[in-house]
């Protein structure tokens, strides 16, 4: 999956570069808005209000990944732009916010723009470039989750946080130093800023997890919790998303290893920690990016080139799980990503069971209490997950969020309709 998502960003690249980037916009696009950013910011920095786990759960609604932009680098160095998108501007998350989205995941990689040991200092003009996303976030009074992306990826050039490399004690003293800067940024911000501790960290066999490595991750998210809520603020009550191996549902709420942070620095009355998975099954329908073996229909309507694996049932079963290991506890889980690529190129029918698939999920994500953000990685193109064009603004698949809204808005059961031309 990780190769998977890189790939999808160099697909982006090329396809840019073809493209001779006239999609790019400009400084004063991007920046148009800033004084009245500013103003929405200063605001959200002076209150709170506490959310439980219920509120929460139902505030935050459907969201939508920033995918491929500040967690997109070359050579070790984030760059926003050097995947092919364009510079992100508040206009692109107005536009999001008007498609009935509430919460944007704003993916973040820092790898070569951390300083040497032993202080870790994070470049300021990058931190202050991830804070004015986020400001356009939270300023248009939408949830925004930003996390450490990128550095735990082995693909990646000058990643770093790797559970199974054998200098643990100094990626685990950067780790800590890096969050603190990173906390001690934002710890004035309101509930609608939320922490992931980090993304889809494995060892890189994408196998079951190894033990070693199981045991470094639930270290890692321990210092997460125990450095947030140390620097102070609004921090020690904040709500932080913790994942486990891989981010795999399996994985993370079966009898592998995981292990929830102690969470003694928390002022809040209540849990305030969060579950931290993605879903992307069945692979081959997903996200195979091979159209000789990838699937182009999905579900009880499919009548040729479906998966025998991972259908309604497999959905049904998997979100409960999720439900039953944490949310009946008291953890709110977030889908941190979801979502299918576009193969309307190599299929008429496509389409329609791409959005069955997602009314389906997100549907059942609800019914179990889980939060479903969808993974937008800005190629609207072949194999592409975008559903907003960045530069325009242009909604390219007006369906596909429509399935999403149906399913996000519904109250109670309701039938979910077939794909036209496959009722029975």
């Amino acid at each position: 999956m990780k190769e998977n998502k890189l790939l999808r960003g160099l697909c982006v690249l090329t396809a840019a570069l073809m493209l001779g980037l006239t999609g790019c916009a400009s400084s004063s696009d991007a920046n148009g808005s800033d004084a009245q950013s500013q103003a929405d910011t200063a605001e959200v920095q002076s209150a709170w209000t506490e959310l439980d786990q219920t509120t929460i759960t139902k505030e935050m609604g459907m969201g939508w990944n920033l995918g491929n932009q500040l967690e997109a680098s070359n050579a070790g160095i984030p760059s926003e732009t050097t995947w092919g998108n364009p510079t992100i501007s508040e206009d692109l998350i107005k536009a999001v916010k008007e498609q009935g989205f509430k919460t944007v995941r704003i993916p973040v990689s820092y790898l070569d723009k951390i300083g040497a040991a032993p202080d870790y200092t994070i470049d300021s003009a990058w931190l202050d470039r991830v804070q004015e996303v986020v400001d356009y976030v939270v300023g248009n009074d939408l949830y925004a989750i930003i996390n450490i992306h990128g550095d735990g990826y082995y693909t990646v050039d000058k990643s770093w946080l790797r559970c199974v490399d054998d200098n643990q004690d100094e990626i685990k003293d950067k780790y800590e130093k890096v969050w603190a800067q990173i906390a001690d940024r934002f710890k004035d911000y309101d509930q609608h800023l939320i922490f992931e501790s980090m993304n889809e960290e494995s060892d890189n066999t994408y196998g079951k997890p190894n033990a070693i490595g199981y045991e470094n991750i639930n270290a890692y998210n321990q210092i997460f919790v125990d450095t947030v809520r140390k620097t102070g603020s609004n921090n020690e009550k904040r709500w932080l998303l913790i994942p486990g191996w891989n981010t795999n549902i399996e994985y993370t709420a079966g009898n592998y290893g995981f292990v929830i942070p102690t969470d003694s620095g928390c002022k809040a009355d209540g849990n305030r920690l969060m579950i931290s998975v993605h879903y992307y099954d069945p692979y081959n329908f997903t996200i195979d990016e091979n159209m000789a073996t990838a699937k182009t229909q999905w579900g009880k309507y499919a009548v040729e080139n479906y998966d025998n694996w991972g259908q309604e049932d497999y959905v049904d079963s998997t979100m409960k799980k999720l439900n039953d290991a944490f949310v009946s506890k008291g953890y709110p889980v977030i889908i941190g990503e979801m979502g299918v690529q576009n193969k309307e190129h190599v299929s008429d029918t496509f389409g329609g069971f791409r959005c069955y698939w997602m009314e389906y999920v997100v549907k059942a994500a609800k019914d179990n209490g889980c939060i479903p953000v969808y993974w937008d990685n800005g190629w609207n193109g072949d194999k592409g997950f975008g559903v907003i064009n960045r530069s325009t603004r242009e909604i390219t698949q007006p369906d596909l969020i429509a399935a999403m809204m149906r399913a996000i808005n519904s109250d109670g059961d309701y039938e979910i309709a077939a794909p036209k031309g496959f009722e029975k």
